[in-house]
């Protein structure tokens, strides 16, 4: 059973415990490119890198943190908080049994995503590989309530372009969801958006391992595709958030940075390059 209630009665427990670290950051908004970007400057990651490099040789997401614990999803999937949260309810969406966060994406993966998303009106998404923005080694999804910023006037920024004809400077593909769609259903499409992308299935000992690395962005009304070149723009790392508008910056002069260069350009930089448009 998962629901926004037990996150929130999961969330107060964890915090009780001092399991659950949440990271304060403050939110200007920034116009560019047709996208009202939210950026989030954060003033120190200090303790989320030394718990990462302290937890290298491990499997926090398999061996985890009891207080971080939030509900089963059927027999395949489980939900974790995000023990650094940058923004509140931030949770994970487990395998049960390991694979490797570069196998691609099975039916039972979307059935635990659907499952989140038929109870909380939020956002889901993946980051295949390291090159991606991912940080650890056991497959899994992640799931931010909406909207991505209270200052906002927009749930997922990027909404205002994405679908429209605009032409992104990224390489991406892009499709709306048919209403209450089937876990095989978006599935399917997925698949279909990872080779519009250029993004194939490679067999491999422990099943079907991606070609490249990607984001993959989902609401309920919506899947985004978007393959990636690398991990940062110079010292500013990308997941799948910034993707939806969103960017954690973690200094001043990273944020004067990406005043300068532009947000829409720092996506630019860590994805793939863009020749036609793959909108649906």
């Amino acid at each position: 059973m998962f629901s926004l209630s037990i996150v929130q009665h999961a969330m107060l427990r964890a915090l009780a415990d001092g399991a659950l670290q949440p990271i304060e950051t403050q939110a200007v908004l920034l116009d560019s490119d047709g996208v009202r970007f939210v950026l989030r400057t954060v003033s120190s990651l200090a303790r989320k890198d030394k718990a990462r490099h302290a937890a290298a040789a491990a499997d926090p997401l398999g061996d985890y943190d009891r207080s971080l614990f939030v509900a089963d999803l059927a027999p395949s999937h489980y939900v974790l908080l995000n023990k650094f949260q940058l923004l509140a309810g931030h949770v994970l969406l487990v395998t049960r049994r390991f694979e490797r966060q570069e196998c691609l994406l099975s039916v039972e993966d979307f059935a635990a995503l659907i499952a989140c998303l038929s109870e909380v009106d939020g956002l889901g998404f993946y980051n295949g590989g390291v090159e991606a923005g991912a940080s650890q080694r056991h497959k899994h999804l992640q799931l931010v309530p909406l909207p991505l910023a209270d200052e906002s006037p927009d749930e997922v920024p990027m909404e205002r372009v994405l679908g429209s004809g605009s032409l992104l400077p990224f390489r991406h593909a892009f499709a709306r969801l048919a209403p209450q769609a089937t876990a095989p259903e978006l599935h399917a499409l997925y698949r279909e958006l990872l080779h519009r992308c250029g993004i194939s299935a490679i067999a491999g000992e422990e099943g079907e391992l991606q070609s490249a690395p990607y984001n993959l962005l989902v609401r309920r009304g919506w899947m985004l595709v978007v393959p990636r070149s690398r991990a940062c723009f110079e010292s500013i790392p990308v997941n799948g958030i910034g993707f939806a508008g969103s960017l954690f910056l973690r200094s001043q002069e990273a944020l004067d940075r990406v005043h300068a260069i532009g947000p829409m350009q720092v996506l630019r930089a860590v994805g793939m390059p863009q020749d036609v448009p793959h909108d649906a």
